[in-house]
């Protein structure tokens, strides 16, 4: 079975690479652009990996973690962090949200694979 893999990112060409690469994987992959839209795609299924950009439009990646991890029907979905924002308190405040992996950019393909996989059980 194919790992379903969401992309909250508001850089296309960063979406369409990530989803080349994901799908060479066999995952299966959707993707939106910003804060929005990424609660209103979680109301029609689940994923089995959300990758979650901080910078997005609309609401910031911080607060989509947050409004997640407090709604039970969502709270169990692993999410990877992929974002430019690198420092440590980002960090920290990834993990203090409940964010599963978190990854700055640039990244390696790989190492993004890996964990998506991981993260899904795979």
């Amino acid at each position: 079975m194919a790992a379903t893999v969401l992309i909250a990112e508001d850089e296309p060409n960063l979406v369409e690479s990530l989803s080349f690469i994901l799908r060479r994987e066999g995952c299966e992959v959707s993707a939106v652009f910003d804060g929005e839209a990424v609660l209103e795609r979680l109301r029609d299924g689940l994923p089995d990996v959300l990758v979650l950009d901080v910078m997005l439009p609309k609401r910031n990646g911080f607060d989509v973690l947050k409004a997640i991890r407090s709604d039970p029907r969502l709270t169990g979905i692993p999410v990877l962090v992929l974002t430019a924002k690198g420092q440590e308190r980002d960090r920290k405040t990834a993990e203090q949200l409940g964010a599963d992996a978190f990854v700055t950019k640039p990244f390696s393909n790989r190492d993004v694979v890996d964990r998506i996989k991981r993260l899904a059980g795979l």
